[in-house]
């Protein structure tokens, strides 16, 4: 594993960290004025995606996923990355696909609508050969009649989705109605999917078993899936706050210590569950979730994570929340940095690389509005602070403790510049010790971002 200077390094490596800073500096300014869309793609987001697939190739092999105007979804990448395996340096040029991708587009294309604003199980990471992949959660009844009645109308009376799909059985349809039809072929497929995946551990952070909007259910999820078609599969309800929250933490100057989630709200109704065999095994008493600080509660589901993708060898994990846009992308983006950071994952990537890779393909390109999300973007950097202990690393007897800490500290310091030079920070009633700004007005003058009298 490479070494990285500290943030008290030497004024070479503050003019490098500044050179560093300045690429994800224009990343984060792009997309903070301009929303992605996979059909709208300028010459430039088209060098970007480029570059993230270079660094991609960098330490796997891997297929694509077509969704070149945003047919299969639209705020999902052009280009798709299936990681099929690590690649050594000798064996670069050969390339034998472990995947039919014909097959996995095909599946794609026939599960999309299961899942909400058509956000498919999508994999995302790629460690020890299984899946980390992400999502959206299951949508409800409402949002699949009006899609599937869209697409009925404007593909010309026909709609072809599951055209070769397995009929339901003529005794079965004898008594189940209209609904229970669509949702076996839709979330049918779905699960196809996942299973082809190889995933097996289902993740969901909503703090609600259904989104209701003016009084009616707008999603579900499998836990509440009636016909319990998802029973093969170990569910895990680990509710989470969503970016709604992080404006306390915003209007806290940015201070997530001590920020408790209420959990006495009416739409709050789904209970923390977790298998006896994850909850016993960590030494953290769960039933005390509901006391738990914003950073205990990021730390302590991080650490359960960690952990199931740990003590399975073959099977994968889902990770989702409503639309899979806010508290998905942070903790998918943590694992993937943690891993990185352990030298499990993207081995050759340095730490400039790698936040480029994930703030490009975990947090822009699947955030609705960029804007509307960004305390939860702040915070998802700057919490890397928080997991430098060797608590957090998959490595057994790590002998690279003090190096995982320099790994992550170099992430959130070019993050911290890039970010202050951008978009700042603003609090709402602002502390009088400006403790937040003061941070990043010292990272920004450290690599020269911002001169002596600049005002952050």
């Amino acid at each position: 594993m490479a070494t990285f200077p500290s943030s008290a390094g030497s004024l070479t490596a503050s003019a490098i960290t500044g050179r560093k800073s300045e690429e994800i500096a224009d990343l984060i300014e792009l997309f903070s004025k301009t929303q992605y869309r996979a059909k709208e793609v300028t010459t430039r987001v088209q060098r970007i995606e480029t570059r993230c697939l270079e660094l991609f190739g960098r330490d796997y092999k891997y297929s694509v996923i077509q969704n070149t105007n945003g047919e299969v979804c639209g705020h999902y990448p052009r280009h798709i990355v299936y990681l099929e395996y690590e690649c050594t340096e000798p064996s670069k040029e050969s390339f034998e696909s472990t995947v039919q991708i014909s097959k996995l587009q095909d599946l794609v294309n026939r599960s999309k609508m299961a899942r909400c604003r058509g956000r498919f199980v999508c994999p995302v990471i790629l460690y020890n050969g299984k899946h980390v992949c992400r999502s959206s959660t299951l949508a409800g009844w409402g949002e699949l009649y009006g899609r599937t009645g869209y697409n009925y109308i404007f593909s010309g009376g026909t709609d072809d989705t599951w055209a070769e799909s397995e009929e339901v059985p003529e005794e079965d349809a004898v008594v189940r109605n209209g609904d229970s039809q669509l949702f076996d072929k839709v979330r049918g497929s779905d699960i196809k999917l996942l299973k082809y995946l190889s995933v097996r551990y289902i993740c969901d952070l909503m703090v609600e078993n259904k989104k209701v909007k003016f009084g009616l259910n707008v999603t579900s999820s499998e836990k509440v899936d009636k016909a319990q078609r998802y029973a093969d599969f170990t569910l895990l309800s680990v509710p989470y706050p969503g970016c709604e929250f992080f404006k306390d933490y915003k209007d806290r100057d940015y201070t997530a210590e001590g920020l408790v989630f209420n959990w006495n709200q009416d739409y709050v109704d789904a209970p923390l569950t977790i298998p006896v065999c994850f909850s016993k095994s960590l030494n953290i008493d769960w039933s005390e979730y509901q006391s738990w600080d914003l950073v205990q509660q990021t730390q302590n589901y991080l650490k359960l994570l960690l952990h199931i993708i740990n003590i399975d060898d073959e099977s994968g994990l889902l990770v989702h929340c409503i639309s899979g846009w806010d508290r998905t992308p942070l903790f998918v983006s943590l694992l993937r940095l943690s891993l990185w950071a352990d030298g499990a994952v993207h081995a050759s990537l340095e730490p400039s690389e790698i936040l480029y890779l994930t703030i490009l393909r975990q947090i822009i390109m699947v955030y609705h509005v960029f804007l509307f999300s960004c305390q939860i973007f702040f915070f998802c950097f700057n919490f890397l602070k928080h997991i430098v202990s060797e608590k957090f690393s998959v490595i057994r007897k790590c002998a690279y403790v003090s190096e995982r800490q320099a790994r992550l500290e170099a992430v959130r310091e070019i993050f911290l510049a890039a970010y202050s030079s951008t978009v700042g920070l603003m609090s709402s009633s602002p502390s009088p010790s400006g403790a937040i700004s003061g941070l990043l007005e010292q990272f920004a003058r450290g690599v020269g971002l911002r001169g002596t009298n600049t005002i952050v």
